[in-house]
Order: structure tokens, then sequence, then C-alpha cells
């Protein structure tokens, strides 16, 4: 790249903390996966917060044989998550002019340190470390309106499109749900957005975790107890701008209700 990580990395984590929209990527965009990840390294170690979890997300359809992958990740900070109150909504800040979305999602809570020297896991072998399940919205946003067009090498780049986690009720009984499927719709503005459905079955939540176990094992960098992993989007990848408000119906395990309002400078908190 002509434009070194820590350069590209350095560009999004100052607009992130200024609140202030990038036009375009800022240098050259990866190439491929394993660059893009050392761009997302860097930024983690600029960003003055702790990774609390990690969310999933998939490369498109059509960037998967080239790119050799077929699900991407990126860090959640722990000043980006926020807890959701039964029937009080959570607002939550959106970079303006930037990217913004939200998205439905089941949340394992890791119960305990996967080995570091463990390189390769089973659905089983994964499912042991689950200490919870719960219901979740990831809030996806990047000062860059274009992440998503850009494809998977820049969604990587900054910090996975990810500006942070609403994390709602945990699902009793989650492995007998999961086995039956579980079912969300999301809504913005009272009207239905997407539906979607995930289960024990093949290219699900588990196998997501074991996509994640394996990947973050290759960069040094182990789940840990008490970390939260965001299994991926079950309705779609809904924008949303500020003002607007959304409802995230998981169908009897719990509502999730939340607004986009301006995000101030600082990356924590709101205009």
């Amino acid at each position: 790249m002509s434009s070194t990580a820590r350069d590209i990395a350095g560009s999004f984590v100052a607009a992130r903390q200024k609140a202030k929209a990038l036009p375009d990527f800022p240098g050259e965009p990866p190439r491929n996966l394993e660059a893009s990840y050392r761009v997302q390294d860097e930024a983690i170690s600029m960003w003055p917060d702790e990774v609390v979890g990690w969310k999933i997300g998939r490369v498109p359809a059509h960037q998967v044989q080239a790119l050799g992958a077929e699900r991407l990740a990126g860090p959640i900070f722990r000043h980006l998550v926020w807890t959701a109150q039964d029937g009080a909504g959570v607002e939550f800040p959106v970079y303006e002019n930037g990217f913004a979305a939200v998205e439905a999602e089941y949340v394992f809570r890791i119960g305990q340190d996967a080995p570091a020297d463990k390189l390769s896991w089973t659905r089983e072998e994964a499912i042991d470390l689950i200490d919870a399940m719960h219901v979740g919205v990831e809030l996806a946003g990047s000062p860059l309106a274009t992440i998503n067009d850009l494809g998977a090498t820049v969604v990587v780049s900054d910090f996975g499109n990810n500006h942070g986690l609403i994390l709602g009720p945990e699902i009793e009984n989650w492995r007998a749900k999961l086995e039956q499927g579980l079912t969300a719709e999301t809504f913005i503005e009272g009207a239905s957005v997407g539906t979607g459905r995930a289960s024990a079955a093949d290219d699900g939540p588990l196998d997501a975790l074991v996509f994640l176990l394996e990947h973050l094992a290759k960069r040094g960098k182990p789940l840990k107890a008490g970390q939260l992993v965001s299994t991926g989007a079950v309705t779609g990848v809904h924008d949303i701008r500020v003002g607007q408000h959304s409802r995230v119906s998981f169908n009897g395990d719990g509502d999730i209700l939340c607004s986009a309002v301006k995000a101030a400078p600082n990356g924590k908190g709101f205009a």
C-alpha cells in the first residue's frame, strides 16, 4: 500500500474522535484482508478504550472468492456498549454525513478464556465457551459514508464498520431455542424494514463464533471471559439517520428501542 497502515488508521481514528465525516477513503484501500487487519490493529492501539467484544459481519458474495473469506470481524469498545432497559429507549451516536445502520443480532457472552494456542475449533468446543446468549442491536457506523460500497477490505479497516452495541435481555434456555430457530424483525419509524431467522444449523451464530475463535487466535487476540460476540445481522443492515427511531423485536425474547442522535467530538458522547 502506498499509504501505511498507521496513516490510514490515524485518519479514521481522528475522524471518529472529531465526529467528522470523511469524504473519501484516506489513502489507497487495502488490497487484501491481511492488510486491512493491520490497519485495524493499528487503530485499536490508538483508540483510548478497552475492547470488550467483537462484531462479526459478512464479506460481500462477490468478494468471497478473491478475498478467501466469508466473514469479517471488528472490535466493540467498552464505552460504546449500552444495556437496554425494558420499555426504555437507548440513544446512540451517529456520524452526521457518515454511515449509520442498525442490525438485529444474537450476542454470545463468553464464559472462559479461549486457549491462546488453539487455532482450530469445532462447534461443540465453541459452545462450551458460551456463558449466555442475549438479543442485541449492533450499531454499524463509520465517518465514511461509502464504507459498505467500497467492500470488505475497507469495512475491516475502520473497526469493521462498528460504532457500538446495545445489549438486550438474556435468552432463557437459549440452546433449545436456537435448535428450534429464533426470529427477529426490525422497524424504523414504525415501518418493518426486515425479518430474519437464526438457528443452530450450519452457517448460523455457532459457525460465526467458530470463525471468530480461529480468526482472533491467529491475530494473537484470543477471546476472553466476559467478552461479547455479536454474531451477525439477522434481518439485514438497515440505514438510519439522525432523529430516526428503531424498534427491533425478537419475538418473545425482548424488544430493543433505540434512536439515532448526532455524535459529538471525542467518540463517546452526543452533540
